[in-house]
């Protein structure tokens, strides 16, 4: 398989601060690429230069051929990168479904979001019908006229991966989307994150400090540690580096 998204020699500074220190990943197409590594390790940092939320000071990110770094943070949807954001960014006031046709804008034709009770469009229409797989495939439709305030945490998670989902992404960013779940929802998402790169073919790009589900899930992990890449390899290669152990996993890689 080949690479469809790559990170070459970024390197991020916060004043004094060096975030990120000449990082370089390759992600495979349909994959799911974990990145872990303690906290203020750089790992949100990565996300934040690839959503253009930060600009790195040298180096090179390109997706499916193109230069992210070219493009304003408003145009990274339409080239087909979605992502989650590790704090919950949602609009407590609108329903589930109101939240996941708001992150269909990038994707229906003549669409805008539409108030409650007007004349249905074609384009209406066609989105909430998609609204309404994701929402089937993502466990939320039992909730799809709650207020997204009202829902418990777990399926507040699911709803900012439904609405990333939305915009059809080719790559998928989740920052921490076990982070707060019960085994029998972070079971839920590894059988979704597993069906969204093997049926789907989305490429997933994973911080996660779960490790069942990380080493469940991930064909490959790249571990940071002060900003710089440490290991990466397949989750039995990293289970047992000395490195990643002495810097992350401790005695849990043995768990």
């Amino acid at each position: 398989m080949r690479a469809i998204f790559s990170i070459r020699d970024v390197s991020v500074r916060f004043g004094g601060l060096t975030a990120l220190n000449a990082f370089s990943m390759d992600v495979e197409e349909g994959s799911i690429h974990a990145l872990i590594g303690p906290n203020g390790a750089g790992k949100s940092t990565v996300f934040n230069c690839i959503s253009r939320f930060c600009q790195p000071e040298r180096g090179r990110i390109e997706f499916a051929g193109q230069s992210v770094l070219d493009l304003p943070a408003h145009r990274i949807v339409n080239a087909g990168i979605a992502r989650t954001f590790q704090n919950l960014e949602l609009l407590r006031r609108m329903t589930v479904l109101e939240t996941v046709l708001i992150g269909l804008t990038s994707r229906v034709d003549n669409y805008v979001p539409f108030w409650p009770g007007a004349a249905r469009t074609r384009a209406e229409r066609a989105a909430i019908e998609a609204a309404d797989e994701i929402l089937a495939q993502t466990g939320l439709m039992p909730y799809r006229s709650t207020l997204g305030g009202e829902l418990d945490f777990g399926h507040q998670k699911m709803l900012d991966l439904a609405r990333a989902l939305a915009a059809k992404p080719r790559l998928l960013l989740l920052d921490e989307p076990a982070a707060g779940l019960r085994n029998r929802e972070i079971s839920f998402l590894d059988r979704l994150l597993l069906d969204l790169s093997r049926r789907q073919g989305i490429t997933i790009v994973l911080v996660e400090h779960v490790m069942q589900l990380v080493m469940s899930v991930a064909s490959r992990i790249t571990v940071l540690n002060f900003g710089q890449k440490i290991a990466e390899g397949g989750p039995h290669d990293i289970r047992g580096d000395p490195r990643v152990i002495e810097a992350y996993l401790g005695s849990a890689a043995n768990a």
